[in-house]
């Protein structure tokens, strides 16, 4: 029964000359576009769209060959649970209930450390045990979408730049593989974190 679920998924939503897509990825898609403008606003409603999402782009990415953004797509389900238990109940080191606001230096210091030590591990391993022609191009986005992942389920503002260098370098990811309809997602996906930093940071002013 699951593989035919998977089947189905995995079918054609459509083919317009050169723009084709599946069913997993039209609906991840749409998905996708609702969650984001749910995270602007700052509601939970935001986190189960994710795992959907996520989950309908397990298969998109698995069938691409895109192996590291497909296995990020298990994390990112793990991620969006306890993302979501963060948003309904996450707390503050200082006991206060969890609310938009800015990393601190060294906050800043230890997000760019771990991208940098996620990134070349993912490579490699990509690399040595896959069969993927771009493993380094696509562990850039699997590591950076991790640690913008971690920071926006505590509501640091510094989610959002973060997201917007995964997406720009995702579009040419997707584009070389022939993921269109994905590529117009990221694509869109990076004007959202434009207008979600912006949203943010004012958000985070107030809560000073």
């Amino acid at each position: 029964m699951l593989s035919d679920l998977v089947t189905f998924l995995n079918g054609p939503a459509f083919s317009l000359g050169a723009l084709s897509a599946s069913r997993a990825e039209s609906l991840g898609a749409v998905l996708g576009v609702w969650m984001v403008l749910l995270n602007l606003r700052v509601n939970p409603a935001a986190w189960p769209l994710a795992i959907a999402s996520s989950l309908l782009y397990l298969l998109v990415f698995w069938d691409a060959r895109l192996y590291g953004d497909a296995s990020l797509q298990i994390l990112f389900v793990i991620v969006a649970f306890w993302g979501w238990w963060q948003w309904l109940r996450g707390k503050q080191a200082d006991g206060s209930t969890l609310v938009v606001r800015h990393l601190g230096a060294r906050g800043r210091a230890g997000a760019l450390l771990a991208f940098a030590l996620l990134w070349p591990a993912i490579g490699l391993l990509l690399a040595r045990q896959t069969d993927t022609d771009v493993p380094w191009w696509d562990a850039f986005p699997t590591a950076g979408s991790v640690v913008a992942q971690v920071l926006l389920a505590r509501k640091y503002v510094e989610n959002w730049p973060g997201w917007l260098v995964v997406n720009v370098v995702a579009v040419g990811l997707f584009a070389y593989k022939g993921l269109w309809l994905t590529v117009g997602l990221y694509a869109l996906f990076a004007l959202l974190a434009v207008a979600g930093w912006r949203a943010w940071a004012q958000r985070a002013a107030v809560n000073v």
